[in-house]
């Protein structure tokens, strides 16, 4: 069978040639739609170079100097919405919207949006928008933050960033996004199945049904297939058009006046009623889902020939025609003329540099710091005012729960734009408490209660985070965050990356977690792994283990996010929120005063803290096992060892530098780590220590939890370290016989 692009491409000059049209268009005259005859005549070349870099970007595959063909052919009607919707619209593309990336750019003078895309799909490093990182679609200029192979995982961030319109007006803040943008995301409606959608729709008609103002147009472009599966018929109507507070239009996506005069009215809807928009676009998929795509082994000629017969190109040659703008020589010459210029372009495109280190692939990972203003502390009337509800707490030591929301009050009274977001983070004031009397203090605009579902807590904060927005998302519990994780590692992680830090999403997600709950929860409340987050390039994980660290780990992150860019996952052990003593009832020792930030000592990114000078054994740990470790150190020094103790505190990106510095003057290593076996960060740490010391290494060894989900009750310690297996494992790495009866009675 004949290479279908191929064959497009000549289908289209001959049936331009012989005007042999077809009966889809409905007959709209573009001035009766506001449309003028310039801007006719510019959706129309929009749709050309759409399709002709489709066709280059094969061509380009074959002689190994293009590497992406997922293309929008058969979708070229979204350049009717690069023209109804204003270029200030923030816009979350899927791959097929080559077209609307073109009209956008018409709107802007200076663009130069062929050369740009071309660049990307040669992968050169001079790609304005990822720096050849990948072929995306995105431009900082047009407001379109790249997306690249996205099934619907950009929808969240979309109805963030949607809701984040009306809410900076509300704050009074000062964002990128003008007061009466609209948001609009497009997929496919394969994509609308998924759960990411499933979950972006839900939390936006959730919303909308309580009147809040959500100015987001969800747009559906249905090919009525996902690469092989065919959609059934009438299912994104059935599924969509019935929706509670959910407006829903239809147009015919290969007429690109009836898209436009449709869309037109959609982008109105949304901008004047601040409210949630589905539309629904009918389209067809040309060349199969891409180059590799042999559609034949699923498709029947006649099924690929019927969808070749109603390319959307030929519908609009045929309406500038009847509309007399344009003759079939004109539409043939501009064609040809378009791709020999497209096809120059590319031979450009291909000779620039690419990525050769990987230093230049890793350089956007972190993103650039920003110069802010500098956010004055509290004064002592403001924070008199501002705590006087916790006035008799401020004169005691207090455990970590407490300093951690007082934290909050003081971080948020400090800086205007940070918004609190998660399950019952309101008047309950989340599950322990941290969030307690913040809705008070500041209100429901800046402490959001939200439906119960991560993925859309979590798309909320990188939505609000593209329009000025400090976010600080809650997570109930670490084995939640499952749920939603690609958020975190497909979406708010990889932004820098691709964007070449022209985009970012600064961020704190609030995590609880680990083990050690007693009685209560199982796994799901006693999640004792955070392996899924450790892999993730640029990602900050922090982890405090008392109160005093946990106050100066928080307003580390936040100042990491709000003057850095950066996403910080901030894991807080659940079981040492209410922790006040160490070693025995009533000694205080994990129970600290709150100190305001002006007479604080700041904990750096990395920093690690030691306990002890001892020489003869180096235990390292963090949160829980840092906890246990301390009380093992008395056990163990109590029998003559002389030991010391150190606490990682900050779990990504690690820092082995600092520790081995701290541990290799000790005779003896032990790691103990209160996550699994096999994935935890024990292992990382092993391995620090064999590549920096070699054969100088101390004998190391390390206890774990073993491999088991946390059961519930008086079983939930079984599987995790305790301080008598510290105490034993410790005495088993130095060679001495244990105490039995010294430990029994230390214990």
């Amino acid at each position: 069978m004949e290479d279908r692009a191929v064959a497009l491409d000549k289908r289209f000059i001959e049936r331009v040639n012989k005007q042999a049209f077809s009966d889809i268009g409905q007959g709209w005259e573009h001035q009766k739609l506001g449309l003028s005859d310039s801007d006719f005549v510019g959706m129309f070349e929009s749709q050309l170079k759409s399709r002709l870099l489709d066709l280059e970007s094969r061509k380009m595959r074959a002689r190994n100097e293009g590497f992406y063909t997922i293309g929008s052919s058969g979708h070229e009607g979204n350049a009717a919405y690069g023209l109804a919707f204003k270029p200030t619209d923030m816009a979350f593309l899927h791959y097929r919207s080559g077209a609307f990336m073109i009209e956008r750019s018409r709107q802007l003078p200076g663009e130069t949006i062929l050369y740009d895309m071309l660049l990307s799909f040669a992968a050169s490093s001079d790609d304005p928008t990822s720096g050849g990182r990948h072929k995306v679609l995105g431009s900082k200029r047009l407001n379109i933050p790249p997306q690249t192979s996205t099934i619907a995982s950009h929808l969240p961030k979309a109805v963030g960033a949607a809701f984040s319109v009306p809410l900076a007006q509300r704050l009074s803040l000062d964002s990128p996004m003008p007061s009466d943008s609209v948001v609009l995301c497009n997929f496919g409606d394969a994509s609308a199945n998924h759960a990411s959608a499933q979950s972006a729709i839900n939390s936006a008609c959730w919303a909308a049904y309580q009147q809040v103002p959500l100015p987001i147009v969800f747009i559906c472009e249905d090919n009525g297939i996902g690469i092989s599966t065919r959609t059934p018929k009438g299912w994104i109507a059935a599924n969509f058009s019935q929706r509670a507070s959910l407006k829903y239009f239809y147009c015919d996506g290969r007429d690109i006046l009836d898209c436009y005069k449709v869309s037109k009215a959609a982008a109105d809807y949304a901008r004047v009623h601040r409210k949630p928009v589905f539309l629904h676009v009918r389209t067809v998929r040309l060349m199969g889902h891409a180059g590799s795509d042999a559609e034949i082994a699923y498709m029947s000629k006649e099924q690929i020939f019927d969808n070749e017969a109603q390319d959307p190109l030929v519908v609009t040659a045929q309406q500038l025609i009847e509309a007399g703008l344009m003759n079939s020589n004109q539409i043939i010459e501009l064609y040809q003329s378009m791709k020999a210029r497209i096809e120059a372009i590319a031979k450009m495109a291909v000779t620039r540099p690419k990525l050769q280190t990987v230093e230049q692939a890793m350089a956007s990972i972190v993103p650039p710091k920003l110069v802010v203003k500098d956010n004055q502390y509290l004064n002592l009337e403001s924070r008199n005012e501002l705590f006087k509800a916790d006035k008799l707490a401020l004169n005691k030591p207090l455990h970590m729960g407490k300093l951690l929301n007082l934290t909050l009050t003081e971080l948020m009274a400090r800086l205007a734009n940070i918004v609190v977001c998660g399950e019952d983070v309101g008047k309950k004031g989340g599950v322990y408490h941290v969030t307690s009397r913040l809705v008070e203090r500041f209100g429901p605009n800046r402490v959001i209660n939200t439906l119960l579902d991560e993925t859309s807590i979590l798309g909320l904060g990188i939505g609000m985070a593209h329009n000025g927005i400090l976010p600080m998302p809650e997570i109930q519990f670490l084995a939640y965050v499952h749920n939603a994780e690609d958020q975190i590692r497909g979406e708010a992680a990889t932004l820098p990356f691709f964007s070449d830090g022209q985009f970012t999403n600064p961020m704190v997600i609030r995590i609880a977690g680990l083990g050690y709950q007693k009685g209560f929860g199982g796994h799901f409340h006693n999640d004792n792994s955070f392996a899924v987050f450790r892999d993730i390039p640029g990602l900050i994980i922090a982890c405090p283990s008392n109160g005093a660290d946990a106050v100066e780990m928080l307003r580390e992150s936040v100042r990491l996010a709000h003057e850095e860019q950066r996403v910080v996952i901030f894991l807080e052990p659940i079981a040492l929120y209410m922790t006040k003593d160490l070693h025995d009832t009533g000694d205080g020792l994990w129970a600290s005063h709150y100190v305001p930030e002006q007479e604080s000592k700041p904990i750096a990114l990395g920093e690690i803290t030691q306990e002890g000078e001892g020489n003869e054994l180096c235990i390292i740990s963090y949160a829980n096992g840092y906890y246990l470790s301390r009380q093992a150190q008395k056990i163990l020094m109590e029998t003559g060892l002389k030991v010391r103790v150190i606490d990682i505190r900050w779990l990504a990106p690690l820092n082995m530098d600092a520790i081995i510095d701290k541990a290799k003057a000790c005779r003896h290593i032990l790691i103990v780590d209160e996550c699994r076996k096999t994935g935890s960060i024990s292992e990382a740490i092993m391995t620090g220590f064999t590549e920096a010391l070699g054969h100088e290494c101390p004998p190391i060894a390390r206890l774990t939890a073993d491999d088991c989900f946390i059961p519930l009750a008086g079983a939930a310690t079984l599987p995790l370290p305790t301080k008598e297996k510290i105490v034993e494992a410790a005495m088993r790495l130095i060679g001495k016989e244990l105490n039995q009866a010294l430990l029994k009675e230390a214990l």
